[in-house]
């Protein structure tokens, strides 16, 4: 099967729990942007509000102060489908989120989905090259698998030796094979990735993770991610773009 748009779904989030011994309210009833004011208040020990100052204003304010280390309190884990070998080497360069990806040693690729480009796509002599040369690379990983499979057929560990098969066809599979992962960062790392991965200058499939990705963090805490503007350029590349101070 071929896949242009990634799935993206929220698995786990923040909770937030009060203190007894410390009295302060706020106006919002989700936990993770609870636990950002709350962190933020400790600093200071600021506790009453005096000019009743709501917690989307609060949570602003430190936006705009670059006061964000309070982010990193709060957390979102994503499962990501729908998303190629190329775009995963991408992600995995922002060290500040932890991975958890289908191993392709484990789990068999006969089947596998390929995640095309836009560009190519949209280009039917181009889509038709694509078509033909990820087919022909499934077709390697099958014969290899097998071959290598009788090969090994003595190997007394059955499952060591579907291992030793698959982990070496793997190498003819493209980058455009897609995977699946769990991505996990905190709320300060998330600002970071949509501010340079929602950008016009990201690579497509990327950005359009970026996009759907921003959907679920500005639902789950829209004071913490609601400064994010989608954009739609002239050309119909849509970016995220935020006028409040860099992560």
């Amino acid at each position: 099967m071929i896949l242009r748009e990634p799935t993206v779904q929220l698995v786990a989030f923040t909770q937030f729990q009060t203190v007894p011994s410390i009295a302060w309210q706020t106006d919002s009833d989700r936990p993770a942007e609870q636990l950002v004011e709350f962190a933020g208040r400790m600093c200071y020990q600021s506790w009453n509000n005096p000019s009743g100052r709501t917690n989307q204003e609060y949570i602003t304010n430190l936006l705009r102060q670059g006061h964000l280390s309070v982010l990193e309190h709060a957390q979102a884990s994503f499962a990501i489908s729908g998303i190629s070998r190329s775009c995963s080497h991408e992600l995995v360069r922002h060290r500040h989120f932890s991975f958890s990806q289908m191993s392709q040693r484990y789990v068999a690729e006969e089947e596998a989905n390929f995640v095309e480009p836009e560009r190519i796509a949209n280009n039917p002599q181009a889509h038709a090259i694509f078509v033909a040369a990820v087919e022909k690379s499934r077709e390697a990983y099958e014969e290899l698998v097998k071959l290598l499979g009788e090969e090994l057929e003595g190997w007394p560990d059955r499952r060591e030796r579907r291992l030793i098969a698959r982990q070496s066809a793997r190498a003819v599979l493209p980058n455009a094979t897609e995977t699946r992962l769990v991505m996990t960062g905190n709320f300060r790392a998330w600002r970071h990735f949509l501010r340079l991965r929602g950008s016009r200058a990201a690579e497509g499939e990327i950005r359009r993770l970026a996009l759907a990705i921003h959907r679920e963090l500005v639902r789950l805490s829209p004071a913490c991610f609601g400064d994010f503007q989608r954009v739609e350029q002239p050309d119909g590349v849509i970016e995220l773009v935020t006028s409040l101070t860099a992560d």
